[in-house]
């Protein structure tokens, strides 16, 4: 027996009322389905990585050593 079918035996035992939820719940899945797959996502490539990739991308500033103000009073 298929999930579908699994799934259609359990909802002719349900009342109409809790239909109507289960409807709500399948098409918000619906939706999300929808919106996952026009996100994408990131590419995966199995490839080896390539050195350099993010290169000017990431930035770091020029006092990041230095030490914050909100703990002066702790050093």
């Amino acid at each position: 027996m298929t999930t579908a079918e699994l799934v259609y035996e359990h909802l002719k035992q349900l009342p109409e009322p809790t239909l109507g939820t289960v409807l709500d719940f399948v098409e918000f899945l619906e939706q999300k389905e929808r919106q996952s797959s026009r996100a994408g996502g990131p590419e995966v490539t199995d490839g080896p990585r390539q050195p350099g990739f993010a290169r000017g991308q990431v930035w770091m500033a020029p006092d990041f050593d230095a030490p914050l103000e909100d703990f002066k009073d702790y050093q």
